[in-house]
């Protein structure tokens, strides 16, 4: 039996070519200012939930719907998928994965209410 002599060579990968570096200026922004660019979706109203508001008389400012859009997003970022929104005048049952309010009840009514299915509580 003839022995072949087989030679350990060794393997070198193969270089990456070196990345050019860019020649403009990138922006730096504070947390902040990135944080202000972030967009939070905006809630959407529910036909039911906008008949229910009409029926009611119920009046949601700008102001108020802003920070109730805000607080959703905050509680879908928590792991909330529905979640119950107290305000003085009205509670609203959201679901935060849709970003859609699906009902709205008068407070005094609510008082009279079992909420089911909700798994999460927004004072405002």
């Amino acid at each position: 039996m003839n022995r072949v002599n087989i030679q350990h060579i060794p393997y070198y990968p193969p270089t990456q070519p070196a990345v050019k570096q860019k020649t403009e200026q990138v922006s730096k922004q504070s947390f902040i200012d990135h944080l202000k660019q972030v967009t939070v979706e905006e809630l959407k109203m529910s036909k039911h939930a906008s008949e229910r508001l009409k029926e009611r008389n119920i009046s949601i400012s700008a102001k108020e719907w802003q920070q109730i859009t805000e607080k959703v997003s905050e509680a879908k970022d928590k792991g909330v998928k529905q979640p119950l929104v107290l305000l003085e005048q009205a509670a609203l049952i959201v679901s935060a994965k849709n970003a859609t309010v699906i009902t709205a009840l008068d407070r005094t009514e609510a008082k009279q209410q079992i909420f089911t299915n909700i798994d999460g509580t927004i004072l405002l």
